[in-house]
């Protein structure tokens, strides 16, 4: 159909699943106008704020965004709240749709025994604090030479490895210096990584754990005479599955190798689930596992024999949760937004106009880059599909969804409103302090300085 004026769309959320949500809407052939609206004072999510600073080959992602973001045809509004800056009503007044792309960014919880003890902590948290998130305290409560963490996932090696680093090894990354100085006076020695299930289950990549290995000073221990076990299905995994062949080969390397010498020991255990965090005092003192067996079909069950092992911290990394938005039809049992195909639905399953998601708040903290893609893509279409209807249902004319109007209002209300070329700023004094150290970046961390920054305040 013919309009007078572009179809006017937020996208909530500046990583991966909003910047390429929006790419693929900007190239898809309607006649839009894009804002990105983050909450944060920098853009790319997790990318920045969920990968380990010793990982800069997956920073390079960041790159790939950042061309999205810079070409000038998409609006970053950073530092802006849904919520508080900005309402959802806000949002339908100025917007003929919303695609709410913020990610799962909390810890998934697990009901043991024991888990909200003292020294019992969420993995997405001490990520969070590692990498430099302008919203946690500055500080990280290092003091257990023994840690065991829940989960066989690449954040639970992201966890293990951090922790187990020595810090010498990790200042040469952009690691934010009150971070390096938590880690000097970190005094670990042993950190044990537990899954429920077999080897051919874990859901490690193959890089991420042959770059275990790498780590200086720090022994990979696994344990094949106990916790090796393969059931059928296990064994077609680990013959068929390119990539679970490369994780248990990197694992039975580990295994042949001679015992170590080195200082600080990552321990893989697996065929163990948690059964209770122990504790003396309000305190964590060790935990209670129990041994698995596999089933024949992939699956576990306990076989009632338990194994305590002494730790003083435990971290659960065992899944991302989604935080709900006020007035967003939330999946309280899967923390996800209600929705199918990408269409936001209400609680008796229709469609609400106007309202899409993307990534991991549309379909669960799962999957890599490729998967937030085609997410992205299937979301779109339905926005595409919907268009005619996305303007007819519109009353709003081309001067009440000017562009010009949100900035209007975001100013009236006193919010610093970080654009692209203000983080560009933000970016440049990160390289610079960078440079200084020898380094390709340092994270600036307090939320007012980097706001201060980005605006040419300081």
């Amino acid at each position: 159909m013919t309009t007078e004026r572009p179809l006017r769309v937020a996208v909530v959320g500046a990583g991966p699943a909003g910047t390429y949500a929006s790419d693929i809407l900007s190239k898809s052939g309607l006649d839009v106008s894009i804002d990105i609206i983050e909450r944060l004072p920098a853009p790319f999510g997790l990318v920045r704020y969920g990968v380990a600073p010793d990982h800069p080959r997956i920073k390079q992602i960041i790159v790939a965004l950042a061309n999205v973001l810079g070409r000038g045809d998409i609006r970053l509004l950073a530092n802006v709240n849904i919520g508080t800056d900005l309402t959802l009503q806000d949002l339908r007044e100025h917007y003929d749709a919303v695609i709410f792309a913020t990610g799962a960014f909390e810890d998934a919880d697990l009901d043991i025994p024991g888990i909200d003890l003292d020294g019992s902590y969420g993995a997405a948290d001490f990520v969070s604090w590692f990498d430099g998130h302008p919203d946690v305290p500055r500080t990280w409560p290092l003091e257990a030479k023994e840690v065991a963490i829940f989960g066989v996932g690449n954040v639970a090696l992201d966890v293990a490895r951090v922790l187990a680093k020595h810090p010498k090894d990790i200042a040469v990354t952009e690691v934010p210096k009150n971070v390096l100085d938590g880690l000097t006076s970190n005094p670990v020695t042993d950190v044990h990584v537990f899954g429920r299930r077999g080897p051919a289950q874990v859901k490690f990549s193959p890089l991420e754990l042959r770059e275990l290995g790498h780590v200086p000073d720090v022994d990979i221990v696994v344990y094949p005479e106990t916790d090796y076990e393969f059931d059928e299905v296990s064994m077609e995994i680990a013959e068929t599955n390119k990539q679970q062949k490369q994780v248990v080969k990197t694992l039975t390397d580990y295994a042949l190798r001679e015992p170590g010498t080195a200082s600080r020991r990552i321990h893989l255990h697996f065929m163990q689930s948690p059964h209770e965090v122990l504790g003396e005092d309000g305190k964590v003192t060790g935990v209670r596992m129990e041994r698995t067996a596999l089933q024949g079909d992939g699956t576990v069950k306990g076989t009632g024999e338990f194994i305590d092992y002494p730790v003083q911290a435990v971290y659960r990394a065992v899944g991302y949760w989604g935080t709900p938005i006020d007035g967003v039809p939330f999946n309280d049992r899967k923390g996800t937004i209600n929705n199918e195909a990408g269409r936001v639905l209400d609680e008796d399953g229709n469609p609400v106009p106007g309202m899409y998601t993307t990534g991991w708040i549309k379909r669960g903290p799962v999957g890599l880059i490729g998967h937030t893609k085609s997410d992205a893509q299937e979301t779109i279409a339905k926005i595409i599909e919907d268009a005619d209807a996305l303007y007819e249902n519109s009353s709003a004319g081309a001067e009440q969804r000017s562009p010009d109007n949100v900035m209007r209002l975001l100013h009236q209300r006193g919010v610093d409103v970080i654009q692209w070329a203000d983080w560009e700023l933000l970016d440049a004094h990160e390289r610079g302090l960078g440079e200084a150290d020898g380094r390709e970046r340092i994270k600036v961390v307090p939320r007012d300085e980097m706001t201060n920054i980005s605006l040419g305040r300081s």
